[in-house]
């Protein structure tokens, strides 16, 4: 098994989304899910892009991904913000979502952010047993708010 871990272009885009789909499930949200293609393939390599992912490669086909954009904090400055990170359920248990996490912890250190956050669902014990190997911290005080717009 030879898996090529690498940055995401936009062709990647459909094989990203149809994952999306499949977190989304695994999450018990299927009907969530409303981004158009265009415009996710328009946030991520347009002229100001606000996302960008690796993607986990076998045999040429997209099986994991791990999607972030940048997120400022008036106290500590920018921050990596861990969107999702999937490997598809077939190819799960091989080592794959740590070699995913690892390009994230590098690209973070070289572009100079100072930590990786994300949320995981509380119910999710393989995400977070995943992320303990990492010895992540976890903020169980804080309550995640937004508003539809």
């Amino acid at each position: 098994m030879s898996i090529i871990i690498r940055k995401a272009i936009a062709a990647d885009c459909p094989s990203i989304l149809e994952l999306v789909k499949e977190l989304a499930i695994y999450e018990k949200a299927p009907d969530e899910v409303t981004v158009s293609l265009e415009h996710f393939i328009e946030s991520g390599f347009d002229k100001n892009p606000v996302w960008w992912a690796f993607v986990a490669e076998l045999d040429n086909v997209v099986i994991g991904f791990a999607l972030y954009y940048i997120r400022f904090s008036t106290w500590k400055g920018q921050r990596m913000y861990l969107e999702d990170l999937l490997v598809t359920e077939k190819q799960r248990g091989k080592g794959i979502g740590k070699l995913l996490f690892d390009a994230l912890m590098m690209e973070a250190k070289e572009k100079k952010f100072n930590a990786i956050c994300w949320q995981v669902l509380d119910w999710n014990e393989p995400a977070i047993n995943f992320y303990k190997k990492y010895n992540a911290n976890f903020d169980y005080e804080w309550l995640n708010g937004s508003i539809l717009v």
